[in-house]
């Protein structure tokens, strides 16, 4: 069947983004695919995110998946998600070669039986078609017998964004702009129906202001949000400037310096609760560094990733003794 390789694609980035700089944010879009009933208060544990794949040819693939995670709930369950703009034949492969590795990372051998555990699998549809299902499977036969199960679909175009807001799937948010993609040519000639696409935007905006008020998302989450909304326009809308500036001036781009503010104190906070053996005042020369330099996204990985922030230090030439 042959190995495919896939290069990351923007989309991937910014769905990696989300799924690990803002993981409250998977909670609902797990309870949305699997109907599951998490409360949001669940633990997220991520997994680690290299896997390599041991090839025929005795070469060794890396593949690169931060999206398998577990979920702490009455019982502990795995997940694994993927985003696509669009499918593809080798999707499948990948989400077996995904899941069997990461069932292999954790399985158990007791008695001279190996039990491995798949995990539940997902992808995000960006685009869609009629032809697009709406569950993919795979089936293993087995000498023991023949084994199936579904990978779920979720199709963002799918969801209003009444029904993004109501069901709290912010997650979809920097891909809403999909579901505008077949007028952008109108937009860029019609300004009245430039402004309603505005106007969506600014609903978008004024939203999410207000949860941020309500304390159910932070400063850091309301940003990334909108850095990777940004980010999506910029390259789902490359040839259309007047939707691209259109769009950005509504959503807003930078992080403001009082935005910025917040979110340091967030990060500082979050660094001490996970309990961060270096001084406060250290940690706080990293983070003030990282805003400076628009790398608001480094914030929060930098207070929960002893590593990454190891590097940072050594990045930045802050004494790291």
């Amino acid at each position: 069947m042959g190995n495919v390789k896939i290069a990351n694609t923007p989309y991937d980035d910014v769905f990696r983004t989300l799924v690990n700089d803002c993981s409250p944010l998977i909670i609902p879009v797990i309870n949305e695919v699997f109907g599951e009933h998490y409360s949001g208060k669940e633990r997220i544990i991520f997994s680690p995110n290299e896997h390599f794949l041991n090839q025929q040819d005795g070469n060794e693939d890396g593949r690169i998946t931060d999206t398998s995670f577990k979920i702490e709930g009455k019982e502990t369950k795995k997940y694994h998600l993927e985003c696509q703009s669009s499918t593809d034949n080798s999707m499948l492969v990948r989400f077996f070669e995904y899941d069997t590795q990461i069932a292999l990372d954790e399985g158990e051998i007791k008695e001279n039986i190996l039990t491995v555990t798949l995990p539940h699998s997902a992808v995000l549809f960006l685009r869609h078609h009629a032809s697009t299902p709406d569950t993919l499977k795979i089936r293993m036969i087995t000498p023991g017998g023949t084994v199936e199960y579904d990978i779920q679909v979720m199709k963002s175009q799918q969801y209003t964004l009444k029904e993004i807001f109501e069901k709290n799937l912010l997650l979809l948010i920097p891909f809403y702009i999909f579901s505008h993609e077949a007028r952008f040519e109108e937009y860029e000639k019609d300004k009245m129906k430039l402004k309603a696409l505005q106007e969506e935007y600014g609903q978008i905006k004024n939203k999410l202001e207000e949860l941020l008020n309500q304390g159910a998302i932070s400063e850091y989450m309301k940003c990334t949000i909108i850095d990777m909304s940004n980010k999506v326009l910029e390259h789902i809308a490359a040839r259309y400037d007047s939707v691209k500036e259109g769009v950005k001036a509504v959503m807003g781009g930078k992080v403001l310096d009082y935005e910025a503010k917040t979110i340091k104190r967030e990060g500082l906070k979050e660094g001490i609760e996970q309990g961060i053996e270096q001084g406060e005042d250290k940690l706080s020369r990293l983070i003030t560094i990282l805003m400076e330099g628009n790398r608001s996204q480094d914030v929060v990985r930098a207070t929960q990733d002893k590593q990454y922030r190891n590097k940072l230090y050594e990045e930045f030439l802050i004494d790291n003794h």
